[in-house]
């Protein structure tokens, strides 16, 4: 393993940062006819580059919450279709349960792994529905080892970079997709020491000590905390996205594969040698607020799903309502775009 590996390795170990406490502020602007949200703000924990602020909020959603496409992919409740089109796959729930789609999930098999394009909630025995995907492994339109090329058998990961968020969502463009995968991964091979968009880079060993270090110091923070619905994080310093839910059992749910994104971005962004210091809370309130000060626009994703946008200069948010449980919102995604 390479010397400068293990000594940014060292170096994360040794930056656990303690929390400062539990900030709140008045209220969060949000959907009127759901009144006002009110988050609170704990943190920042930091690890090496990496700074992570939990929300803590009210369940919009009680009881029995959805399952993850994760959970329903290892427990063969939904089947993920390969359809030969690049951009769109067909999926499937074959339980009695619901399930929760994401979007930036990435789902592993087929002809090309993909990403989900769009947030979609899958009811019980849903039949098979479509559902927009971009390809995130350019290069591959086959059979990849033992894999079943019609179907996807996994979905572990997220996208773990905002620029292909962006590109996903605000641009909705395969070529800028693939573009910015190209420059994710080449920020994250000279970092790590080794190529990482070969076939065996979800488990390259340099990577994998990364996220070990990283997962291990920060993935208990939720614990022991029912009202953590949602984090920040910021990379450098400087803040990059937020993920707010409707439940804090669907948070908990995604947060394992959420942190392990927001780690991998911030190797493929360190400036090694450079100095930063976490946010502050009101740089993090600040970048909330804004996100949702933008004109909305609305977009039926299903029958059942809309998404809501909205821009600012330097921010873009996005809200999933179901409209089976009265347009409440599911998921806030809040991203700053420079």
């Amino acid at each position: 393993m390479k010397t400068n590996l293990i000594g940014f390795v060292a170096t994360l170990v040794l930056l656990v940062g303690a929390p400062l406490g539990i900030v709140a502020w008045g209220s969060h602007a949000g959907q009127a006819s759901h009144g006002k949200d009110d988050y609170r703000l704990e943190g920042p924990f930091t690890q090496g580059n990496l700074t992570v602020f939990l929300i803590h909020g009210k369940d919009k959603i009680k009881g029995e919450t959805f399952i993850t496409l994760q959970e329903a992919l290892v427990q063969k409740k939904v089947i993920v279709r390969e359809t030969r089109s690049v951009n769109e796959l067909s999926i499937e729930n074959i339980s009695s349960q619901e399930v929760y789609v994401q979007s930036g999930d990435i789902v592993k098999g087929g002809q090309q792994d993909r990403m989900m394009a769009v947030d979609l909630i899958l009811p019980p025995r849903s039949g098979r529905i479509p559902i927009a995907a971009f390809c995130v492994e350019n290069g591959r339109w086959s059979q990849r080892g033992s894999e079943q090329v019609t179907v996807f058998n996994s979905s572990a990961n997220v996208v773990a970079s905002r620029e292909v968020k962006l590109a996903a969502k605000m641009k909705g463009s395969q070529g800028e997709v693939w573009r910015e995968v190209s420059v994710a991964q080449d920020k994250l091979s000279a970092n790590v020491g080794t190529r990482v968009n070969g076939d065996a880079s979800p488990t390259s060993f340099q990577l994998a000590l990364e996220n070990k270090q990283v997962l291990k110091a920060l993935s208990s923070i939720v614990d022991g905390k029912p009202d953590v619905i949602g984090y920040v994080f910021a990379i450098n310093g400087k803040v990059n996205s937020a993920d707010v839910y409707a439940s804090s059992t669907l948070f908990k749910k995604l947060w394992p594969k959420l942190l392990k994104a927001s780690a991998i971005e911030a190797v493929a962004e360190l400036h090694r040698g450079e100095k930063f210091e976490a946010p502050k809370p009101t740089d993090v309130k600040s970048f909330l607020d804004d996100s949702a000060k933008g004109t909305e626009k609305q977009k039926d994703v299903s029958g059942r799903v809309q998404m809501v946008t909205r821009e600012t200069d330097d921010n873009v948010f996005f809200e999933t309502r179901d409209r089976a449980k009265s347009d409440t919102w599911v998921h806030r995604n809040y991203i700053k775009k420079n």
